[in-house]
């Protein structure tokens, strides 16, 4: 299993929460059916807005969804937060 860095982590205009690793790319991660698709323009996971699944659930999501893959997501000290409030960034950061 490989590893990548997560360059940046958001929630998009549509309540969508996306994450973009450094170097891996997931053209085929659809093909998992767990709701996770890849953003080819902007190089980036992301999941549904969430509906019964609250965004920290959402992160695990994806990355289980790209561990299928091969690549283990990490953040590291360097990861960018977009749109997402200290408390939700605390909270997905305490689960990696």
């Amino acid at each position: 299993m490989r590893t990548d860095t997560i360059e940046a982590v958001g929630i998009d205009d549509r309540g969508s929460l996306w994450v973009k690793p450094t170097t891996a790319t997931f053209p085929f991660i659809y093909r998992e059916a767990m709701e996770v698709r890849w953003d080819a323009d902007r190089l980036r996971l992301y999941g549904p807005k969430p509906r019964e699944w609250p965004y920290v659930a959402w992160f695990k999501q994806i990355r289980v969804a790209a561990r299928e893959h091969g690549v283990e997501l990490k953040l590291g000290p360097t990861t960018l937060w977009s749109g997402i409030d200290p408390d939700l960034q605390r909270a997905i950061a305490s689960d990696d």
